[in-house]
Formats: C-alpha cells, structure tokens, sequence
C-alpha cells in the first residue's frame, strides 16, 4: 500500500482555505498512486480550543469533505477532525474512509494534552483500535498519543502499521523526531508521523513527518516545509523482521495497580 502524508500549512480556523488546499495536494498524491492520503490532527482548523469554530456533527462539514476527496480520488483518507462530544465538549478524532467514500472508522484521542488545557474543551477516547485497508493492519492515534508507548503496545501484534496525526510545535520537535522511530523499533511495524508546518495560535509547527520501517529506519521525511510524504508500506516486509527477530514474544506484562515495596529487589 502505498501512503502519501500531507504536511499542510494549516489556515488557523479557515476551513474552506484549507480544504482547497488539501484538494490540490490529494490530486499530485493520485498522480504518485497513492492509496491512503494522510492529513493531520485538526487540519481544518488547526489546533484552536474555540469549540464554537472547530466542533462538528457526526455527518458535519469535514466529514463530507474527506468522503468527497476519497470518491474523488479513490484513495482512502483519513484526517483529523473534532467531533461533537458529552456535555458541551468536542472529541479530537481521526475518521478513516475507504475509497468509496465510507466510513471505516473513528479513533478518539485517548490522551489529552492538559499543557495546553485540551483537558477543558475536549474528552478523551476509551480505547485504540485497528482496521484494515488493502490488507494492511492500521492503527491510528493523535499526536500527544506519541508520548505513551504503553497504549501503541496494545496494538503492536495484530498492526503492519501505525499512523500518528499531529499538530506537534516546534519547540518539542526533537521529542517527535526521536518518539516515531521508537515507535517503529518497540513495535516492529512501519511508522508515518504527519505534523503541519506553518504559523497557528501563537506557536509555530516545522513539520518532521516522516516514515519509519520496522526496523526504526526513516524511509520518507517531509522537512519543514509543506510537502507530501510518500512511502511503501509492506505487510510482509513487518513479517518478515518479527520472525527473523522475534522480540515481541519475550515481552512480559504487569499488573496496573502495580506498586513498589519496600522489600523489593532495587532496579
């Protein structure tokens, strides 16, 4: 399956500037042959906590415009968006559609960026999930997601591939840099990270997206520029380094509530 990640230059809270502009990007994405366009966290409207502009329906504007671009296209899409939530808040999510232009799912943000008060204006999704395109095992997650490999570790046996959306700044670039290949390395599968670039809300975003092998390599890398971030990605090229290597097998879990004593054995 080959994977194109747009790197967007996001127009602060101008939907329909920014839905012209991943147009044009999805159609040079078809001519390379892409099969999954890629768009990141919120890319409609970046990252703003003004629900009154960025909270939409279930069926709501960015919606129909990612199904529109994958009948368009037909190439699959998935792109950040925030969806209505419980009690006045929203759900910062990544919609998945197929190449038809139906819905193959919906991932929620399970860890909010409380840094920035997401906590206030958003609430968390419960659980990871996984689903299949053209035969490869995707799991998707959103940007702080990055930070804790405990919640891509429930998904790393039955996933080729991971992909994190991400409206990561500029200051904590390095983080991002070194998280992805981690990532790839612990669990054994292709990694694609797509960050925006550009100006938004005070901050600034100089991009980094990237795609990792299973082996932790970099195979594609966007700069930090707008660009469009193209690699292959192989189910059996994953099969092949985790039977040659079969790290995943030795990895041994704990309980939750688990607490260190006193008389434990120092570590």
């Amino acid at each position: 399956m080959r994977v194109a990640g747009l790197q967007l230059d996001t127009v602060w809270e101008d939907r329909e500037a920014n839905y012209r502009r991943v147009e044009a990007f999805a159609r040079i994405a078809k001519e390379k042959g892409a099969d999954l366009l890629v768009l990141p966290e919120m890319f409609s409207t970046g990252f703003s906590m003004n629900l009154g502009v960025t909270k939409e329906a279930h069926d709501g504007p960015t919606t129909g415009f990612i199904k529109s671009l994958a009948r368009n296209f037909k190439m699959a899409v998935m792109g950040g968006l925030v969806l209505e939530g419980h009690g006045g808040l929203g759900r910062n999510c990544a919609r998945i559609v197929d190449s038809d232009g139906n819905e193959v799912g919906t991932y929620a943000k399970c860890h909010l960026f409380s840094y920035a008060d997401e906590h206030l204006y958003h609430e968390p999704g419960a659980q990871p999930m996984v689903f299949a395109l053209a035969g490869v095992k995707v799991a998707p997650f959103v940007c702080y997601d990055l930070r804790f490999p405990e919640i891509f570790r429930l998904v790393s046996p039955r996933v080729h591939l991971i992909v994190v959306i991400a409206s990561w700044p500029a200051p904590r670039q390095l983080h991002w840099d070194t998280l992805l290949p981690a990532r790839a390395v612990e669990n054994q599968c292709f990694v694609v990270g797509i960050n925006r670039v550009g100006e938004g809300g005070g901050l600034r975003y100089t991009g980094g997206s990237a795609v990792y092998n299973p082996l932790g390599e970099r195979i594609a890398f966007g700069g930090d520029q707008e660009a469009l971030v193209i690699a292959e990605v192989d189910p059996e090229e994953v099969e092949k380094v985790r039977t040659e290597m079969p790290f995943l097998n030795d990895r041994r879990s704990w309980p939750l509530n688990y607490e260190r004593r006193e008389n434990d054995e120092p570590v």
